[in-house]
């Protein structure tokens, strides 16, 4: 009996292992083909906003970004005084636009990155 719980357990993990590693490989080829996008979003106030309130705004958005599934990916905002800036990955700019009306986010100005630099760049 032990020997069939184990053999049954080795087999539950296997295939959750199975189903992680295929989710990972359709999220990094997901990666290939989206595009980086900055998105500004004007909210007098926001760097007034409370801790408690930025989480329910995360909130908000994370629940939409799980119904609308692994065609777009929320990678980080900076918040400043009247405004946030968000840094989205998304198969097309639409995706963006219907973000934000789900989540009834203002979208004042979405803009697809061309390209990246840093101090790093300075360097090659």
């Amino acid at each position: 009996m032990k020997k069939i719980k184990l053999v049954l357990v080795l087999i539950v993990f296997t295939l959750n292992y199975a189903q992680a590693q295929q989710k990972e490989n359709e999220t990094i080829k997901n990666n290939d083909t989206m595009k980086t996008y900055v998105i500004e979003r004007i909210i007098p106030g926001a760097g007034d906003l409370t801790a408690e309130q930025l989480k329910g705004i995360s909130q908000t958005s994370c629940s939409v970004l799980m119904e609308m599934g692994p065609i777009i990916e929320w990678q980080h905002s900076y918040v400043t005084g009247d405004k946030v800036y968000c840094v989205y990955k998304a198969k097309n700019k639409e995706l963006i636009e219907e973000h934000a009306e789900k989540g009834n986010f203002p979208a004042n100005s979405i803009s697809e990155v061309a390209a990246t630099i840093s101090p790093v760049t300075a360097e090659q």
